[in-house]
């Protein structure tokens, strides 16, 4: 039911759709993603040496696929959905803060909802930020 009230919620009010905070996510970031992924997201954190795969560059997720920030694939790793094979798993960092609920919704380029968690909202607002596109 919570979920239905979400999802109609975000419906009727688009506000809600797009309660992003990337300073919260910039902080989530720090905490949760620079150790392997490097301070300012190339891919180079203290982590990443003894990696047997190379942390992805979070700069070049939108100019990868040709401009558009891939939304949904982004979302569905942080938390879990679409494991990654470089980690066998889910992101074993982020452990259960980013699964879990998935009670935000957020929109795709086409209009559909995702739901996720709202960590992974601001999360996803700060990648959004550091986006490099040529």
């Amino acid at each position: 039911m919570k979920t239905l009230c979400t999802i109609l919620a975000a419906l009727v009010l688009p506000g809600a759709v797009l309660a992003q905070d990337a300073d919260v996510g910039r902080a989530l970031y720090r905490t949760h993603c620079a150790t392997c992924h490097g301070l300012e997201g190339r891919g180079d954190g203290p982590m990443a040496g003894v990696m047997l795969i190379k942390p992805v560059n979070l700069t070049e997720l939108a100019a990868q696929t040709g401009g558009r920030f891939p939304l949904e694939r982004v979302i569905k790793r942080i938390d879990g959905r679409e494991p990654l094979v470089s980690h066998g798993s889910p992101m074993p960092v982020y452990g259960d803060y980013f699964d879990g609920s998935f009670d935000v919704p957020m929109k795709t380029p086409s209009g559909q909802p995702v739901l996720t968690s709202q960590p992974v909202v601001d999360l996803v607002a700060y990648l959004r930020e550091i986006q490099i596109v040529e």
